[in-house]
C-alpha cells in the first residue's frame, strides 16, 4: 500500500514537471518567433537604408563591429 502511495506521488511530481516543461517551451517558442520577426525587420530596413544611403553598406559592417564591443 505504501509503495502505491510513494509511485502516485512519483507520477504526481512528474506530471507537475512537465507541465512546467511544456509551459516553458511554449514561451521560449512565443520568444523564438518575436526574435525571427525582428529579424527580418532588420533585414528590411538594411535593405531601406542600403537604398538611401548607398555607403551604408560599406560603413555598416564596422559599425555593427564597434557595437559589439
Amino acid at each position: 500500500m505504501r509503495d502505491i502511495i510513494i509511485l502516485q506521488e512519483k507520477i504526481s511530481l512528474l506530471e507537475k514537471e512537465l507541465k512546467t516543461l511544456t509551459d516553458r517551451i511554449s514561451r521560449l517558442q512565443e520568444d523564438k518567433k518575436e526574435i525571427d520577426d525582428l529579424k527580418l525587420e532588420i533585414k528590411g530596413l538594411k535593405l531601406f537604408l542600403g537604398r538611401l544611403h548607398p555607403d551604408l553598406k560599406s560603413q555598416l559592417p564596422e559599425i555593427i563591429k564597434k557595437l559589439k564591443t
